[in-house]
């Protein structure tokens, strides 16, 4: 649970009228001086902080309304009509729970507490409808550490003591770790409620496990323990970002009728839920994740329940059978790596096992959703990268074995036929973009176009895939999911709206997303969880965060096609007709600006000037800092370039193989290039290729040769160092000198060749990267590296330019502040800017 003065001073900056609101509760509850705040009501003030964010602390609140609203129900249903009638007048007078935002009544119409903080009534005094309640409900939070913390007496286990301590229906299961004195450990699995009477916590189970838990996925290995401990008919699966309301709470019994249903020949085994998207106002980022989520969870759900029939459990807040899951595996699977998208394999185990799953949308629980874009990748990575290993899964092949001809078809497209088809979309245009590149270069091109200027079929195919490229046809599910909602014009407004708040740009980066992780997934596997957080997005990320995370999925991707244009244009006889050029390659231009901007675009204070100069000043220390063998990522450019080779060294064979294969796509740059140099004087043999690798295997020496004078000669004897510089650059003008005087060379070659052989050298490294087993124990290696480095530095140097460019335009920052966020927001982050104007804090 987050409740510190951090998140409460960011809240205070763009929740002002809460803030108000809320400082004036206090001064009505007693707070004579506001300094007061942070002393005698801090518990207040933090509180307040935490239901503003996505904690646990929200989500305990939230779910406590089922506690209400059982004792109300209780008391109702055994209330006589003058119990009733006095009590709507004892209820007039209402007040705001300080742990609770909802609404409590003083004292109940009989006298008894309908909650533990609302009557001074001795506990020993209770009424009916708490027995009631408290034998319906029961909340467990699955926390595994809970133990550690209390043992290392960290202030985060005081603070679930208190939610438990002011919650009666409220249980915590963690694992605690015993020490048996012989280095050896036990592990338990421990029920903790907080006792009333005794004023503090008790221990209600214990049960011994036979070893450590963490064998698998956390977050299903954490539902596993705790699901023992639940008891009841049904049990309803949350998260920690998640919130409910008193409404709600009320209809939940009516829901559990509906296992009493036949649907078809069965009972239902799972009730589906909608969610209710709060995070949607925030900033237009998050409002694009809410209508995207919102058309999933309500439309979508609907339709794949009835008349589909192929819904899965695609996340909470559905209600399980408990008796029918206890005999059947549990609710989660947790084999690691394998059920990295734990939700959705309950919904395979159900369905494989004779289980219904419906879709109810008579009640709703809130939902926070990840609102910024590194929270938003991370967390589409991880979605991405559990598909890629769910089509490697036993669960998929035996449903695409036993569902009817139909039922498969759509079960494809709802979960891997999605990525797979976003895979398509963008190998699509990998594949047109080198198919045009290589007719250019060979001229087979100009030869077609001497015979006919006709480019109509292709215009027209190249439109539809600048549709779905766009994210136009998958917005379409949103659009009537909003139709429904709010009516078709609202829904056509909000289109627009976001269209102009660049939500294509957004939606676009997504596709390079899914498409990197899925298809790294398929090729090398070992998907990984990826903790996105949920934490306030009104600060700003560094250029090297970007860098780090959308290096290998975007940037240098980006960068490919764009050099893949360039080339092209420079090549092409449709160049010289502009408008069919910019028909062709639109998309790809729009593809490779949306994967370059897109990180900075959405980010706060992304085009501020001064941050931006000392991002780009942060960027080059931490590419040259070396660190030690205990760096993290984020310290050191060299931990983070072999972390990021990880899923070359847990790939089979065939893996690295394909790896290879794709890497040889680099060559075929400087294949098509050197053929159009001066000094190529217009032959076509094979020779001009392999001589071509001359160039490369001599910079490479010189490259070498440089290094080891720097490092034997640099710190001493410098002016050594010098002289071997002077010797080659001396030694390169008399080389350039006499192929001008004796070749066809050109001046203009040395610029159109560094087009073929950068790309060569960034392939050899990759191909290098696969055979780092047998290169790292020799001298070649540390080149590699080094050139690694001056790579990656060139690369982030050309993404840095056209955001110093933009940053350095007079007026670009306040209005990609005034467009991309609510007024709230933007009045938020003028002041976070002054408070944090500093570049330490930048």
């Amino acid at each position: 649970m987050k409740m510190g003065f951090q998140s409460c001073t960011i809240c205070r900056l763009y929740i002002t009228d809460e803030w108000k609101n809320f400082m004036e509760r206090m001064r009505r509850e007693g707070m004579v001086n506001d300094r007061e705040i942070w002393t005698d009501k801090l518990r207040d003030l933090r509180l307040w902080a935490s239901y503003r964010g996505q904690t646990l602390a929200r989500t305990v609140r939230g779910m406590m309304y089922y506690y209400r609203a059982l004792k109300m129900l209780a008391f109702l249903d055994s209330a006589s009509e003058m119990d009733i009638r006095e009590g709507s007048r004892e209820l007039g007078p209402m007040r705001r729970d300080s742990g609770l935002d909802g609404f409590i009544s003083e004292r109940s119409p009989s006298s008894k507490s309908l909650s533990r903080n609302s009557s001074s009534v001795s506990l020993l005094f209770k009424g009916h409808e708490y027995g009631t309640a408290m034998m319906k409900f029961t909340y467990v939070v699955a926390c595994q550490i809970y133990g550690t913390q209390k043992a290392k007496k960290d202030p985060n286990a005081e603070e679930i003591l208190y939610l438990m301590k002011n919650n009666d229906a409220l249980r915590v299961a963690y694992v605690d770790e015993v020490s048996t004195g012989r280095d050896e450990m036990e592990y338990f699995s421990v029920l903790v409620k907080y006792d009333q009477l005794l004023e503090r916590e008790v221990e209600i189970y214990r049960i011994k496990l036979p070893g450590p838990l963490k064998l698998g996925e956390g977050k299903p290995e954490n539902q596993n323990h705790a699901a023992i401990f639940t008891r009841g008919d049904a049990v309803q699966t949350i998260d920690m970002n998640q919130d409910n309301y008193f409404e709600e709470a009320l209809k939940m019994r009516n829901l559990l009728e509906e296992y009493r249903r036949y649907y078809g020949i069965r009972k239902p085994t799972i009730l589906g839920v909608r969610e209710h998207i709060f995070t949607g106002s925030v900033s237009s980022l998050a409002w694009f994740m809410s209508a995207q989520e919102t058309s999933f969870v309500t439309l979508g759900q609907r339709v794949l329940a009835d008349p589909l029939k192929i819904r899965m459990h695609y996340g909470h807040p559905d209600v399980f059978d408990r008796f029918w899951f206890l005999t059947r595996g549990g609710i989660s699977k947790a084999s690691r790596v394998i059920n990295i998208s734990e939700d959705i394999f309950a919904g395979f185990n159900c369905t494989l096992r004779g289980g219904n799953v419906t879709h109810h949308e008579y009640i709703q629980v809130g939902k926070g959703r990840d609102v910024g874009l590194n929270q938003v990748s991370m967390f589409e990575a991880k979605v991405a990268s559990g598909n890629g290993e769910q089509i490697l899964s036993r669960d998929v092949y035996r449903l695409g074995h036993r569902l009817d001809f139909f039922r498969m078809l759509s079960f494809f497209y709802t979960t891997v036929g999605f990525f797979f088809n976003t895979m398509m979309v963008i190998l699509t245009v990998y594949a047109f973009l080198w198919g045009r590149l290589y007719l250019a270069l060979s001229g087979v091109e100009a030869a077609i176009e001497s015979n006919s200027n006709n480019n109509k079929a292709l215009g027209t195919i190249l439109n539809q895939q600048f549709i779905i490229q766009l994210g136009l046809f998958t917005a379409l599910p949103m659009i009537v999911e909003n139709s429904l909602e709010h009516g078709f014009l609202q829904a056509i407004w909000d289109f627009l709206t976001m269209q102009l708040q660049l939500s294509s740009v957004f939606y676009t980066f997504s596709m390079g997303t899914r498409t990197h992780f899925f298809g790294r997934t398929i090729l090398h596997g070992g998907a990984k969880y990826r903790a996105t957080g949920r934490g306030f997005v009104v600060q700003h990320k560094v250029f090297a965060e970007n860098y780090r995370l959308y290096a290998r999925s975007h940037f240098i991707k980006a960068i490919e096609l764009g050099l893949i244009l360039t080339v092209y244009a420079s090549h092409t006889s449709i160049a010289t007709n502009t408008f069919v050029y910019i028909a062709l390659t639109i998309s790809s231009w729009f593809l490779v600006a949306s994967w370059i901007m897109a990180p900075f675009v959405f980010n706060p204070s992304g085009f501020d000037w001064l941050k931006t100069v000392y991002d780009f000043d942060d960027f080059m220390n931490w590419i040259w800092f070396r660190g030690s063998v205990f760096a993290k990522a984020e310290q050191s450019w060299e931990r983070w370039w072999y972390e990021e080779q990880d899923h070359l060294r847990t790939t089979g064979l065939w893996g690295k193989l394909l790896e290879i294969i794709l890497d040889i796509r680099f060559f075929f740059f400087q294949y098509g290039i050197v053929y159009q140099l001066g000094i190529a004087a217009g032959n076509t043999s094979i020779a001009v290729y392999l001589l071509s690798w001359i160039f490369v295997f001599v910079a490479f020496g010189i490259y070498v040769v440089v290094a080891y004078a720097r490092n034997k000669y640099a710190a001493k004897e410098h002016i050594y160092y010098r002289l071997v510089q002077f010797l080659v650059i001396i030694l390169a003008i008399l080389v350039i000198i006499a192929l001008l005087q004796f070749t066809g060379f050109k001046f203009m070659d040395i610029f159109t060749s560094m087009l073929a052989f950068i790309p060569t050298g960034w392939g050899l490294i990759l191909i290098a990267q696969v055979f780092r087993p047998f290169l790292q124990s020799t001298i070649i290696w540390e080149g590699v590296v080094s050139v690694a480095r001056l790579y990656d530095i060139l690369f982030g140097v050309i993404v840095m330019v056209p955001v110093a460019l933009l940053s350095w335009l007079p007026g670009f920052q306040s209005m990609q502040t005034r467009v991309l966020f609510n007024e709230a927001f933007s009045r938020g982050l003028r002041i976070f800017q002054i408070v944090t104007g500093k570049k330490s804090n930048s």
